[in-house]
């Protein structure tokens, strides 16, 4: 079995198993398969989706981000607090998308110019990030950011309302929101560049052998460092959405994001020991997640039983990925 016949078993591995998923929690609440809830579920997913993406770009590479989770919270804080200070919100949300981006080449340049490994270079990020939020906040939320700053993560497309009899208004179809339109722009996008530019096959030929890959003229340091600026970027943009989504920015939001999103691009096929890896696995292991804690959630269960759960699924995923490798 070739890596393109590995990579398909995967794939239809990840997608049987949210099919499951969505029939067992369809017989547990009967709210479950609702147009509501399943707009609910693409909205909470799109956080995951957004870090997986970058993610699975940077594992494909051979790498690993482990500070996406505070640039998040750094990038929401900055585009939070520069709209306090009467910039408009267009440009602060580029400021906190920009500050993600920063940080995603301090990482790449620790990675490839300081020869630091991934793993120490992005664990020493997540701690400088995370402390220059909790710094600027003084460990305090920001809020009263205002109706325009809330649009982008509560905004929707194509919502139907209109006022009952009893002069209330009434959601006839609750609309497509925006951040989920954004989910699917970026993982067009993204797929695209790995299938069908250059790009996209250096970052290939970097995770399988980067040696190889050098001595074929692949500019190894350049397409790394790519990586992990894609990945800190998506991370700042998650981090405002999430400020807009809750109109408040938390200096300590993102906690853990980043094993959502390494667990998304694992439970969707990509490797661990790189070079192998898709956006539409990613996209649906960003699901399967999602899908698993709203169903959690609707059965009763605990948060910290699903914490419990969340953690047996992501070593299976991972033990699985190790023995696809070895073989």
């Amino acid at each position: 079995m070739n890596d393109k016949q590995k990579d398909l078993f995967q794939k239809f591995a990840a997608l049987a198993s949210l099919f499951g998923l969505t029939v067992v929690f369809a017989f547990v609440s009967d709210a479950f398969l609702t147009v509501g809830n399943g707009m609910t579920v693409a909205l909470q997913v799109t956080s995951i989706a957004y870090l997986g993406i970058g993610a699975t770009c940077v594992i494909i590479t051979g790498g690993i981000d482990l500070s996406v989770g505070a640039i998040l919270a750094l990038s929401g804080v900055v585009a939070a607090l520069a709209v306090k200070a009467g910039a408009p919100v267009p440009v602060g949300l580029i400021a906190g998308v920009l500050v993600g981006a920063l940080c995603g080449l301090v990482n790449g340049v620790a990675v490839t110019w300081l020869r630091l490994p991934p793993f120490i270079a992005t664990l020493g990020m997540m701690l400088v990030a995370r402390g220059v939020a909790l710094q600027i906040t003084d460990a305090k939320a920001i809020g009263g950011l205002g109706d325009s700053f809330a649009e982008l993560g509560n905004g929707s497309l194509w919502r139907v309302v209109s006022v009952g009899a009893d002069g209330f208004p009434e959601v006839h179809f609750p609309g497509i929101p925006y951040p989920v339109l954004l989910m699917a722009a970026l993982a067009i996008a993204v797929a695209v560049m790995l299938n069908r530019t250059t790009l996209g096959r250096h970052l290939y030929a970097i995770g399988s052998n980067s040696e190889a890959a050098r001595l074929s003229g692949v500019n190894v340091r350049a397409v790394t460092l790519f990586a992990y600026i894609l990945s800190g970027t998506l991370a700042g943009l998650t981090g405002c959405v999430l400020a807009s989504r809750l109109v408040t920015a938390q200096p300590s939001e993102g906690l853990m994001y980043e094993l959502d999103a390494i667990a998304a691009a694992v439970i969707g096929g990509t490797s661990l020991s790189g070079g192998v890896g898709t956006i539409s696995g990613t996209v649906i292991g960003a699901f399967v997640i999602g899908i698993l804690r709203n169903g959690l959630n609707m059965g009763g269960v605990s948060a910290f039983t699903q914490q419990i759960v969340i953690g047996l699924v992501i070593l299976l995923t991972v033990w699985i990925d190790q023995m696809r490798h070895r073989r």
